[in-house]
């Protein structure tokens, strides 16, 4: 087999397992966000003893980039595909990470036996979902303009986010003796804020593949 073919069928495999690794942190993520509406254990738990298999396959990806990185020297867009790869592995996996932290948050504020929050997380959660399915949808297709678009999207999470805080710190003012819980509820927003800048990160990154363009969210 020549090399040439056999470096591109290997960069082939692993933009699959970088696709394949995206849709096993989305859905992580759709079930973190259905979590803080239900507490349903069972799929708290389901999250985070599942970790595991995005920590092995976030390793997996690194090892081939850099023996493809070895092997082959590339060059040009390819080169710029491997490096893209190697950061936007990383977000994914911190990603993955936020949705176990929300997991184990919720599962806390859970065992406080008061279950209601003060703040309805269901507009910044779809916003954050939508997010990370663009910049993903963005990967999957090369598509630049879908990840700028992002951008925008990124200050209604931060404004929302800070919609959180000021619900929180209205609530501990007026019940002063549970403040533990508000606290939990204001960081399952810093969660959601985090994976929104990981989305954004992406998107980043989507645009750099592309357009060989470094940019950063203003």
């Amino acid at each position: 087999m020549q090399p040439h073919f056999t470096f591109h069928l290997e960069l082939q495999k692993l933009n699959k397992k970088l696709l394949l690794l995206s849709s096993m942190v989305e859905d992580r993520v759709r079930k973190a966000v259905k979590v803080i509406e239900t507490h349903d254990e069972e799929l708290i738990q389901s999250i985070i003893m599942s970790d595991y298999e995005i920590d092995e396959m976030e390793i997996e990806i690194e090892e081939d980039c850099l023996k493809i990185l070895a092997l082959h020297q590339p060059v040009a867009s390819d080169l710029r595909f491997l490096i893209a790869v190697i950061k936007i592995n990383t977000e994914i996996e911190r990603i993955a990470d936020m949705a176990v932290s929300i997991a184990i948050r919720v599962q806390t504020i859970g065992n406080s036996n008061i279950i209601n929050t003060s703040f309805d997380f269901s507009t910044m959660s779809e916003k954050v979902i939508q997010m990370l399915k663009m910049s993903l949808d963005a990967l999957v297709n090369r598509d630049a303009q879908k990840a700028r678009e992002i951008f925008h999207i990124d200050d209604e999470v931060d404004t929302l986010r800070n919609q959180a805080y000021d619900a929180v710190k209205e609530m501990i003012r007026k019940n002063p003796d549970h403040p533990g819980r508000q606290i939990n509820t204001y960081l399952l927003a810093r969660h959601l804020e985090r994976i929104a800048d990981r989305a954004t990160n992406i998107a980043e990154e989507v645009i750099y593949l592309v357009d060989g363009a470094i940019v950063r969210c203003p």
